[in-house]
């Protein structure tokens, strides 16, 4: 073979290797971009726990694709009508009685989420499935559980569990499938 062929066909290797880097590149970041704009604040915190952004993509795109196998499904009418009756009794019980109050509104989510599809076994596997498909509210529902791990060891203000009871109604809301705009925390 000639010089000249040689390196027309050294060229045409480099210029197909840039342009396999190019694609990889572009792929990967519009994976970043769709899994950002999907999970929000989520997407920092996992991949800061994870300490690297490619482990912390892996972990959503396992969330994600674990999601999509569960049969999550909308609640009846009456089934609606049913947990609002008992969130009600729940708020209205908080003046009263406030720790009984956000047991029992953590005891209730869990039992909308298991009506929904949702498994609900170990909390940090639920706040997983859940941060899918509400990625913002996912951190209000780890805050009000975090209140009811100190309330249950007698380290929970009365302010703090006021603020757990408006995490939970944001968060059961959304389960019930109330319209709420889901890009926004609660206040509290």
């Amino acid at each position: 073979m000639d010089q000249h062929l040689l390196t027309i066909i050294a060229a045409f290797v480099v210029i197909v290797a840039v342009v396999a880097v190019i694609v990889f590149v572009a792929i990967h970041k519009r994976r970043s971009q769709n899994l950002r704009a999907r999970f929000g604040p989520e997407y920092d915190r996992v991949v800061k726990q994870a300490g690297d952004l490619h482990r912390g993509e892996d972990v959503l795109q396992f969330r994600t694709k674990r999601r999509e196998k569960l049969p999550i499904v909308a609640l009846t009418p009456s089934d609606r009508s049913s947990f609002m009756s008992r969130w009600v009794g729940i708020q209205s019980r908080f003046v009263d009685d406030p720790r009984g109050a956000v047991s029992l509104a953590d005891q209730l989510v869990s039992e909308v989420m298991k009506a929904r599809g949702y498994p609900v076994g170990d909390f940090e596997q639920r706040s997983a499935d859940i941060s899918v498909d509400h990625p913002v509210l996912v951190e209000n529902y780890r805050t009000a559980h975090d209140i009811a791990l100190h309330h249950s060891r007698g380290q929970a203000s009365t302010e703090d569990l006021r603020k757990a009871m408006v995490h939970y109604h944001l968060l059961f809301d959304q389960l019930l499938g109330n319209p709420l705009p889901e890009r926004k925390e609660a206040q509290g």
